[in-house]
């Protein structure tokens, strides 16, 4: 019989932790403690009362002290470094006419207001006013430029509104015409006024179509006789009609039928 073989296991080695250097902790600890207080001392320090407000920007319609008390309003008693230089920005940008705020720090006590307006591109309805990105900033204006081109349609339509005039006007421009007003009806049809009185319709139906047909074709009858036309219809299949301040309408373009989605 075999016997059995007596196998030692090999001794595990225990590994031993370094002894905890209690000293160094309580250094490291203190050294902490005492720059949290420091910092804590200088915050302390800078945190001072709000005392003075500079605002900047080239202002026509925005108050600088409707500014002024919108930032008082919105400190709600912090100092300079507690203060929340978003939830101040946000207080003057809720002002009319306000399009943008920046707020900086200004040492020792006081904040600096840099405020840009908006630019009306065109009037909406009776009161409201539409800027230069096609966003309706006001629904009751107090000052209405009248010399800007009237946009109007069912609500909820501004942008889309707005973003087609943008559009147009630039494409106009280049013919040396300006759209006066702009209207989508509660049907979805279009149509816009010019500044030499003609009106030109679009209707429901691919409308950016035409409109690329009216500037490639009735634009340039539109520009040589404008004084005697009243309208330009562009809704017929393959072409347009035009009428005469003096009565009657004649076709361009293979313009025969009748108008479609009047």
């Amino acid at each position: 019989m075999w016997g059995r073989r007596n196998r030692r296991k090999p001794a595990e080695r225990r590994r031993r932790l370094p002894a905890l250097d209690w000293a160094r902790v309580l250094r490291s600890l203190t050294s902490l403690i005492v720059v949290a207080a420091v910092v804590g001392l200088i915050i302390a320090a800078l945190d001072r009362p709000i005392e003075s407000v500079a605002i900047t920007g080239r202002f026509q319609r925005v108050s600088p002290l409707d500014v002024e008390r919108a930032v008082k309003a919105s400190v709600h008693g912090a100092g300079l470094v507690s203060v929340s230089l978003g939830t101040v920005s946000a207080a003057v940008e809720r002002l009319p006419w306000v399009d943008t705020a920046s707020v900086e720090r200004s040492w020792p006590r006081g904040l600096t207001v840099r405020i840009v307006e908006q630019v009306p591109a065109a009037r909406w309805g009776g009161g409201g006013l539409i800027n230069t990105r096609g966003e309706l900033f006001t629904g009751d204006a107090r000052h209405v430029p009248l010399e800007l081109p009237l946009l109007s349609g069912p609500q909820g339509s501004e942008p889309a509104v707005a973003q087609r005039y943008l559009a147009m006007q630039g494409r106009l421009a280049e013919m040396g015409m300006r759209v006066t007003a702009l209207r989508l009806d509660a049907r979805g049809s279009w149509q816009f006024d010019l500044d030499n009185g003609v009106t030109v319709r679009l209707g429901r139906n691919r409308v950016d179509e035409r409109f690329e047909t009216f500037m490639t074709v009735a634009a340039k009858i539109v520009a040589q006789r404008a004084s005697d036309i009243a309208y330009v219809d562009m809704r017929y299949t393959n072409g347009f009609a035009i009428g005469w301040r003096t009565g009657g309408a004649s076709h361009g373009a293979k313009g025969e039928g009748v108008a479609h989605d009047a």
